[in-house]
């Protein structure tokens, strides 16, 4: 269920940012919404590794 809403958070903030209804700081908000979501993707830093 996580996962379905995270994807759905992706295509709805890359959708808010691609038209034209956005002022300027709900897009730079958006943006950083986008962001924070996409980070969910990536894995962690090697550092955080506790081998």
């Amino acid at each position: 269920m996580e996962d379905f809403i995270h994807r759905k958070n992706l295509d709805h903030y890359r959708k808010l940012l691609a038209g034209p209804t956005l002022d300027v700081a709900m897009h730079e908000y958006v943006s950083t919404l986008l962001t924070d979501e996409e980070a969910k993707d990536r894995p962690p830093p090697k550092e955080w590794d506790q081998d």
